[in-house]
């Protein structure tokens, strides 16, 4: 017998697995990627470039971010 409890708990599971999906699919980075950071030109480790599509070092990359997010 299924209860209010289980619907609502495979709701939030829906609820969930979208909001995964959705942030996923929203930035997937492709291509080759950059020696250097394209904003302040300090090389970009060869882990982070294994990535593909990687254009700025990660102190860059997340002032990017925050500006966007204003």
């Amino acid at each position: 017998m299924v209860d209010s409890f289980d619907r609502a708990q495979a709701l939030e599971q829906r609820q969930r697995d979208e909001a995964l999906k959705v942030q996923l699919a929203r930035f997937c980075p492709t291509g080759p990627s950059l020696r250097h950071c394209k904003d302040c030109g300090q090389n970009i480790p060869p882990a982070r470039q294994a990535l593909g599509g990687i254009t700025r070092c990660v102190l860059c990359q997340s002032a990017f971010e925050r500006r966007g997010r204003r």
